[in-house]
C-alpha cells in the first residue's frame, strides 16, 4: 500500500513542475523572477570562507539537491522543499524534513549516504498508531476520511536522549487552510519508523523537549496556542496531553474548505521559536506576528504568564546558549542577544500582560534571518539568512558579524554536529523558485 500512487503523488507533482519550470529557473546562474524574489544562486562545491583571525574555515563540501539543472552526482529526488534538519544526539545520522514531499529523509553523518525515507502517509489501516483523542483539538468541519492524508513535516525535536524524533505537520493534506487539528509523528530512531501518532492544534511549527525529558511543547502558529505533552513515561503508549495553553487569545478559525487563504500571514501572534529554560521552569515562545514579543509559560502550572517586550518585532527563532538568550529577527535581519538572567527577571514581573526589558545587543546579518545555532564551544552563532542566501557567522562575545558563506537559495533550517565539524543547512525554495537543496559544510579550526 505504501508504494501506491497516492503515496508517491507529492514527488510526482514535483517532477512535473520541474519539467515545466522556465529555462531561467533551470540555470545555475543567478536569476530574478517576475515576483521580485531574490536571485537564485547555487554555489559550487569547494566554496569557502575564513574568519578574519584565520581561526575557522567553513567550506561547502557536499550537497543533496533536487533543483532543475542541478548536477546528477548530487541529485536526490527525495529532497523536496526541505524545511529543517536535525542531527541525532549520537552524531551518526541526520534527518531532513521535506515539507512538500511529505517525507523525513535519513542520512549517514559520515558518508552522507541515504539510509531511509520515512513517508508521512496514512490511512485507516494506521489507526493503531494513534494515541486516544485528548478532546483539546476538535475538528471544525466534517471530513469523510480524516485519517487518510499525508502530512507536511516542519520542524523536529529529539526526546528520551535521542531514542525518539518528534515531527509535527504543517497540516494534513486535505486541510487546505490549516484550520483543523494537525498531527505529530513520533519516530523510533533505532528502526527509523513511525511508532506513534498524536493530534496537535492547527498549523504547528516549532517543537521542543524539556531539559529533563518530561515534556514536549508544540507551538501552534495557526491559533495562538501551545500544546504540552507529558512524556515522563519511557513508553510511547502512555504519553498524554497535559494542557493546551492559550497565548492571550485563541483565534476563531472558520475558513473555506475549498478556496485557499494565506495562513502564513494574519495568524495572530504567529507563534514560532520555542525553547525551555535550562532549569525547565519556563517555556519561551517567539511571536513573529501581531505586536510581537516573547510569550512566557510557567511549565509547572501550564499557565501563560504574559509577553516580554523590548526586542525587535518579527521574532523567528530562539536559542539559549551559555548565559544568553539569542533571537533571530526575520524581516529586519538581525541576531539579538540578552543575558538570560535579565530576561528572566522581567519574566518574573509578568502578571498576564506585557513587560518591557532593556539590554539587547544587536548584530545585523541580513534580511530573512531564520534558524540560528551555536557552535559547541559557544564561540560562534550561525544564522541561515534567507533573502541573501548566506550562512552568517557571528562572534558570540562581541556580537559582530565575522564572515558569511554563500548557500543555495533560500536557506531556512540548520543544525550543527556535536563535534562542531559539520553544519547542515536546508534551502527550501519559494513556490518552485530556488531551494530544494541541503548544503553540507565542513568546519576546520586552527
Amino acid at each position: 500500500m505504501k508504494n501506491s500512487l497516492y503515496y508517491r503523488l507529492p514527488a510526482l507533482l514535483w517532477a512535473l513542475c520541474t519539467l515545466w519550470c522556465p529555462l531561467s529557473a533551470q540555470s545555475n546562474a543567478p536569476s530574478t523572477g517576475s515576483s521580485g524574489v531574490p536571485p537564485v544562486v547555487h554555489p559550487s562545491i569547494g566554496t569557502e570562507t575564513v574568519t578574519p583571525d584565520g581561526h575557522m574555515t567553513i567550506r561547502l563540501v557536499a550537497k543533496k539537491q533536487n533543483y532543475p539543472g542541478g548536477p546528477a552526482a548530487s541529485r536526490d529526488t527525495d529532497i523536496f522543499s526541505p524545511k529543517s534538519v536535525n542531527v541525532h544526539p549520537n552524531g551518526r545520522k541526520y534527518y531532513v524534513n521535506s515539507l512538500e514531499g511529505g517525507t523525513t529523509v535519513v542520512f549517514d553523518s559520515r558518508t552522507h549516504e541515504k539510509l531511509k525515507v520515512i513517508r508521512h502517509t496514512f490511512t485507516e489501516d494506521d489507526a493503531p498508531l494513534w494515541a486516544p483523542a485528548s478532546g483539546l483539538f476538535p475538528f471544525r468541519h466534517h471530513y469523510d476520511h480524516p485519517m487518510r492524508f499525508y502530512g507536511k513535516p516542519v520542524e523536529s525535536t529529539f526526546s528520551h536522549y535521542g531514542r525518539y524524533l518528534w515531527v509535527p505537520y504543517y497540516r494534513r493534506s486535505f486541510d487546505i487552510n490549516a484550520q483543523e487539528p494537525s498531527a505529530v509523528a513520533i519516530i523510533d530512531t533505532e528502526s527509523d519508523s513511525i511508532v506513534r501518532m498524536m493530534e496537535t492544534g492547527p498549523l504547528p511549527k516549532m517543537i521542543a523537549t524539556s531539559p529533563d525529558n518530561s515534556l514536549v511543547a508544540i507551538s501552534h502558529w495557526g491559533d495562538n496556542t501551545v500544546g504540552l505533552i507529558d512524556i515522563s513515561s519511557p513508553f510511547p503508549e502512555q504519553w498524554r496531553y497535559r494542557a493546551c495553553v492559550v497565548v492571550d487569545y485563541q483565534l476563531k478559525l472558520d475558513f473555506s474548505t475549498t478556496v485557499p487563504v494565506d495562513r502564513d500571514n494574519g495568524s495572530g501572534y504567529a507563534l514560532r521559536g520555542t525553547v525551555f529554560t535550562p532549569d525547565g521552569r519556563y517555556l519561551l515562545v517567539g511571536c513573529m506576528g501581531g505586536s510581537g514579543g516573547i510569550a512566557v509559560i510557567d511549565v509547572a502550572r501550564s499557565k501563560y504568564l504574559g509577553r516580554v517586550m523590548g526586542m525587535m518585532s518579527n521574532v523567528r527563532h530562539l536559542l539559549i546558549a551559555g548565559d544568553y538568550l539569542y533571537l533571530s529577527i526575520n524581516a529586519a535581519g538581525y541576531v539579538q542577544r540578552i543575558p538570560l538572567a535579565t530576561f528572566l527577571e522581567a519574566a518574573g514581573r509578568l502578571e498576564g500582560k506585557t513587560v518591557s526589558v532593556n539590554g539587547f545587543v544587536n548584530c545585523k546579518v541580513g534580511a530573512g534571518a531564520r534558524t540560528i545555532a551555536a557552535s559547541p564551544d559557544g564561540r560562534y552563532i550561525y544564522a541561515a539568512c534567507n533573502n541573501s542566501s548566506r550562512l552568517c557567522v557571528v562572534d558570540a562575545k562581541s556580537m559582530q558579524l565575522l564572515t558569511y558563506l554563500p548557500l543555495d537559495s533560500y536557506p531556512v533550517g540548520l543544525d550543527v554536529s556535536l563535534d562542531g565539524k559539520n553544519i547542515f543547512v536546508t534551502s527550501q525554495g519559494r513556490k518552485h523558485h530556488g531551494g530544494n537543496c541541503v548544503d553540507i559544510l565542513e568546519v576546520t579550526t586552527k
